[in-house]
């Protein structure tokens, strides 16, 4: 890299200072900022070490996790509702594989065997679809099994209404294919669904080889619904306790029809009086008789007398028995609320013993079978020494085709796999990839800046376990990495930092900005793992954070309480429906997944900021926690909200300005509230907490918390 700098007469830019560097990569590797305490600590610490150190502590931490996993999650399409069809339903038990993906990373688990896992954690645990109800309660097979949930991420609307059920399942099996090879392959496999590739050595052949390898888990002609691959987590005990109080439950019901029958009945007796004595009896015969065999004398009876028959509706003729009978109904709900909550897993199996006979379609088209394929390897991958897929059926019964394809992905000697996974770090750390299309290395793509650099970090990735840390450690560690932003002659001469003269300066994400706004007002909750946070529309139509009670007419959006407030990635992800704030801001829609993100500099991200009741709603809690912790002094609220959000000391003009801003806005804000009518029972104003909060907005809009030096 210093070569290709040297011969383009530059060097790298000098070491970022402590304070840019303690902001960058605690915002690179945990998604949040540095506290003020975390920034004074580094940059006063002589000690050798004190950034290695750093690194270390956060790759450490719970929230590297919670930031990293994102990467992979746009990269496998996550999402928690299935797409494709209109009705975009939700997958409530999606977020059980989110939860496994942050786990792995915090674990450092070797990559080499989250793939395999995502894969065929199905054929590791040794199931098929029958006897994975058994494995799910043992930790270690469960985790295999939520690993291949990585398989069901594509859309797949087969569970609900569409209009060609056959062409929607292939659409999920096509779907999922291109997740799989642009994740781990960085090949656009998919364009030769229907003819041989344009541009790359693929055949059409190939592709049907490649597809081939997953049809026993799909099997698109004995399909199974997103519903039909859940299976239960209830142990045998809560099972039991379940059945228990449903018995109960049910024992309770009959009691209380029971009770509402012989309320009609008492009712009914008195009602059958009323009637001529002539027609009481066949009155009585006719409401005995069971509808459908009634005669039509006995039906034009009733029909006469309705209001004597007495067998539906007890309110309509005393409203207190109803009341006694609604009640012993609830007590019924009540007891069924007791029941051990069941959860689901979703995930990926094959059923014993069906194993389809693939064919290749022609021009794609899945009513045009042709020749039969057997399952394999991309051609022009499967003639390079050392290529071994050699499936074998497994003693579970499973066909063993992803387990070997998995190993021979993993097996050190694929020529792909690990040049993919590193240059997505690279890219996620360096803000440019070595290959700057991540998800085509084909003919298409662009060539690697530093080919060496890429085989070198892909080796090393192999021969350190695949560990993924490790590898970041090197990277965070290096040169490249801690320069700074500002190299005026690397600017000039290479402005897309091709040679990496400088470090690439980059916007907060959006969930980096989400999720950094919520933590320095104090507001985040690091409450982590289980079910998502609810999401709806609000009446301005913005998808925000809470409980949905809009309707199909109306929009509205209740608190959801501390859920609202948690950590953007635990945030509800609906295709058809983005969250405001993330959308504006480039987070990605999985259709089916996001192989790298953009970065736009767009009005609606200027408008939202400031418009948008998230950033209003916590400037003034910004400016709340600055009243709470400086009480008393404006420049010292000034001095802190800069260590707060920017990682350092306000410089004398800048508090000066914001000095004059205040006054300035405090006026105006006075005299607002002295010209307008308010309620009596609204909050008596606060022209200068208003204008902290007027200035807290701004200091959360401008570039320098925006982005990342």
């Amino acid at each position: 890299m210093g070569q290709r700098l040297q011969a383009a007469g530059l060097d790298f830019a000098p070491e970022a200072d402590r304070t840019a560097l303690i902001r960058r990569v605690t915002l690179d590797l945990t998604g949040l900022l540095p506290t003020p305490r975390e920034v004074e600590e580094f940059v006063n610490d002589p000690a050798v070490g004190a950034y290695e150190r750093l690194v270390d502590r956060l790759l450490a931490s719970k929230a590297y996790g919670e930031r990293w996993s994102r990467h992979w999650l746009d990269v496998v399409g996550y999402a928690d509702s299935n797409g494709y069809a209109e009705a975009d339903s939700v997958r409530p038990q999606a977020w059980r594989y989110r939860d496994y993906v942050i786990r792995a990373f915090n674990d450092d688990k070797p990559w080499n065997e989250f793939i395999q896992e995502q894969l065929a954690g199905d054929e590791l645990a040794g199931v098929t679809h029958a006897t994975t109800q058994e494995a799910v309660l043992d930790p270690q097979r469960r985790d295999d099994l939520t690993a291949t949930a990585f398989l069901r991420m594509a859309p797949d609307g087969t569970g609900d209404t569409v209009d060609d059920p056959k062409l929607a399942r292939n659409q999920v099996v096509a779907e999922q294919i291109k997740v799989a090879t642009s994740s781990l392959l960085g090949l656009t496999v998919a364009c030769a669904q229907c003819h041989d590739h344009r541009y790359d050595p693929i055949t059409q052949a190939d592709y049907y080889r490649l597809r081939a390898i997953f049809d026993p888990a799909y099997h698109w002609e004995a399909w199974r619904t997103p519903a039909q691959r859940l299976y239960s987590l209830y142990t045998a005990e809560e099972r039991s306790k379940a059945a228990a109080i449903e018995e109960r439950a049910k024992a309770i019901e009959a009691d209380a029809r029971a009770m509402g029958k012989k309320f009609l009945d008492e009712i009914f007796e008195v009602e059958v009086l009323k009637l001529p004595e002539a027609d009481r009896e066949p009155y009585r015969l006719a409401r005995a008789t069971v509808d459908k065999s009634r005669t039509p004398e006995q039906k034009a009876l009733i029909k006469k007398y309705p209001s004597a028959l007495a067998l539906y509706s007890l309110n309509l003729y005393d409203q207190k028995k109803q009341n006694v009978v609604d009640a012993k109904m609830a007590e019924a709900t009540q007891l069924r609320a007791t029941k051990p909550a069941e959860g689901f897993l979703m995930a990926l199996t094959e059923v014993k013993g069906q194993v389809p006979v693939s064919k290749l379609f022609n021009r794609g088209d899945h009513d045009q079978p042709k020749q039969v394929v057997q399952p394999g390897e991309l051609g022009i991958l499967s003639e390079i020494p050392g290529a071994i897929f050699q499936p074998v059926v497994l003693a579970s019964g499973s066909s063993g085709r992803r387990l070997a394809y998995a190993k021979w992905l993993t097996s050190g000697q694929h020529p792909l796999v690990a040049r993919v996974l590193v240059n997505r770090f690279w890219l996620n750390h360096m803000g440019r990839g070595i290959v700057n299309t991540p998800g085509d290395f084909g003919r298409q793509g662009e060539l690697p800046t530093h080919p060496e650099l890429l085989d070198w970090l892909a080796d090393e990735f192999v021969q350190s376990g695949w560990k993924l840390k490790h590898l970041q450690r090197l990277i965070l560690l290096s040169r490249t990495y801690r320069q700074s932003t500002v190299h005026l002659a690397s600017l000039k001469q290479d402005p897309e930092n091709r040679l990496y003269g400088r470090f690439k300066l980059q916007r907060m994400d959006a969930e980096t900005l989400r999720d950094s706004v919520l933590a320095v007002t104090g507001a985040l909750v690091q409450d982590s793992y289980g079910p998502p946070s609810d999401i709806g529309r609000d009446p301005a139509g913005r998808v925000v954070a809470g409980v949905d009670k809009g309707t199909i007419v109306t929009f509205k959006v209740e608190s959801g309480g501390k859920a609202d407030f948690r950590r953007s990635i635990y945030l509800q992800v609906r295709r058809t429906r983005p969250v405001t704030v993330l959308e504006t801001f480039d987070a990605p829609v999985m259709v089916p997944n996001c192989e790298m993100r953009s970065q736009t500099t767009v009005a609606p991200q200027s408008l939202l900021l400031m418009n948008d009741t998230f950033v209003l709603e916590n400037s003034r809690r910004l400016a709340d926690r600055l009243a709470a912790e400086v009480p008393g002094d404006a420049a010292g609220q000034v001095q802190r909200a800069w260590h707060l959000l920017y990682g350092e000391a306000a410089p004398d003009a800048a508090v000066a300005e914001a000095l004059a801003y205040l006054k300035e806005q405090t006026q105006a804000l006075t005299q607002y509230h002295h010209d307008i009518q308010h309620a009596k029972d609204a909050p008596k104003p606060n022209p200068p907490q208003e204008a902290l909060a007027s200035l807290c907005q701004v200091l959360l809009s401008s570039n320098r918390f925006l982005y990342i030096e």
